[in-house]
């Protein structure tokens, strides 16, 4: 009796192996130990590939959410585009122009700025109120009746500004209608050198006319021009009002 306990003990324990076929149980001396078949019919997959009941996701990600708005002060941080600069300082051109010219027009000069037009150079602010207060004195009727503006920034506080024209003057009772070009070079919001191109012509000088001498000549007679007429017109002293 204890011998058939001993060798009891010694036998594998009897495995109970389920056969997909039938429904019954048999039994085998094997050592191995089998499981259940794994069927898919009993598990619930999702799609993203995991069982839903036995398995979650390490972590869930919660849809971005927007930013609120930051609280500003008004004003604060705000990009407020600027004015262009001909809009300061074509209505005092139109007053030049115009015969109507005051002193402060002048203010949009650079102190030793210059104006040029293929009658007359002047250099600096004195000059340049002779040449556009004489205006007057030949002209019984001045004014810029037609013009386009145009505004180029070259590099930082440097501008060009390019006025296409149409002027009217009335000259011993005969009108005179002249295209121009009106080029202006600003620099920090004064106007450094004013030219005035009749017919849309560069002003001959000894870079523009083919043969130099003769460019060199243009430019002394534009210079006599010049001082003679701020001579007669005061040395450029502001008519009295």
């Amino acid at each position: 009796m204890e011998a058939e306990s001993f060798h009891r003990l010694l036998r594998p324990p009897q495995a109970t192996i389920y056969n997909e076929t039938t429904t019954g149980r048999t039994t085998s001396a094997s050592s191995t130990r089998r499981y259940p078949p794994f069927k898919l019919s009993s598990w619930s997959v999702n799609s993203t590939s995991t069982f839903q009941g036995y398995f979650r996701p390490p972590f869930q990600t919660s849809p971005p959410q927007e930013e609120p708005p930051r609280p500003t002060l008004p004003g604060a941080c705000e990009y407020k585009p600027g004015k262009p600069v001909s809009d300061d300082i074509i209505p005092h051109i139109l007053n030049l122009y115009g015969s109507c010219a005051t002193p402060r027009d002048f203010e949009i000069y650079a102190p030793n700025a210059s104006f040029e037009d293929p009658l007359m150079c002047a250099h600096g602010v004195k000059q340049i109120k002779s040449a556009f207060y004489s205006i007057s004195k030949v002209f019984s009727e001045s004014r810029i009746v037609e013009y386009s503006v145009e505004q180029k920034a070259k590099s930082a506080g440097k501008q060009e500004i390019l006025i296409n024209s149409k002027q009217h003057y009335k000259f011993l009772g005969r009108n005179i209608d002249l295209i121009s070009l009106i080029k202006l070079y600003v620099e920090d919001g004064k106007v450094v050198r004013h030219e005035d191109w009749w017919y849309k012509k560069p002003i001959g000088n000894r870079e523009t006319i083919k043969f130099p001498l003769v460019g060199h000549l243009m430019e002394r007679l534009r210079r006599g021009s010049m001082l003679a007429t701020h001579s007669l017109m005061g040395f450029g002293k502001d008519p009295s009002t």
